[in-house]
């Protein structure tokens, strides 16, 4: 993370992505009784895969996610230009802390929009990839994590229109007292657990 100077506005932001499967059912859900939660049946049909882009900033728990149908370099740009633009749009600096996918890249800016566009969004990104096998540092994961048990979960969501009803709802439930993160790995923990990933000094 970088240091944002009180003078200079700047936010930190962590991104998570993830699939979720459109599941419609073919029966009804068998629905609780006495002693018997609901029930469904084990037959479903799969109606495609939808992608869920989380943002989330760490200090004040503030969390946006949108649902997309696909993963791609352009959804990634539009949802980059909308932290920009909408979601922060005084700030100077925006940290962002995510996985090295190969659609997480400035690139992929200069691919969807025109240069100075692209430029303009870019030169306001502070990116931080998270080390392979190590993407449980983003803290951004925290929030899916709990998107998928108080939203998602087992549940069968058979549309995108569906899937961005439930997950805004659950977005408007925690608006007004947002949960911010307790991260407690600190740089020494880091230099045990990651030692494989700093470098060697050699002396004499």
């Amino acid at each position: 993370m970088c240091t944002i100077s009180p003078t200079i506005p700047g936010t930190r932001w962590c991104v998570w992505t993830r699939p979720s499967s459109n599941i419609a059912e073919i029966e009804e859900r068998i629905p609780a009784a006495p002693g018997q939660p609901a029930r469904y049946a084990y037959q479903y049909k799969r109606q495609g895969v939808a992608s869920l882009f989380l943002l989330l900033e760490p200090l004040t728990g503030v969390c946006h996610v949108k649902v997309t149908e696909r993963h791609t370099k352009k959804d990634w740009a539009l949802f980059i230009r909308d932290l920009v633009d909408k979601y922060f749009p005084e700030a100077d600096t925006i940290t962002l802390v995510m996985d090295n996918l190969s659609t997480h890249k400035k690139a992929a800016l200069y691919e969807v929009f025109p240069p100075q566009e692209a430029k303009r969004i870019a030169d306001k990104l502070d990116i931080h990839f998270t080390p392979k096998h190590a993407s449980w540092l983003n803290m951004a994961e925290i929030g899916f994590n709990i998107l998928s048990r108080q939203c998602l979960g087992h549940r069968r969501i058979p549309t995108m229109e569906e899937l961005t009803k439930q997950v805004n709802a659950w977005l408007r439930s925690r608006q007004d007292n947002p949960p911010v993160v307790n991260w407690q790995f600190t740089t020494s923990d880091a230099r045990i657990k990651l030692r494989r990933l700093y470098p060697s000094l050699q002396t004499g």
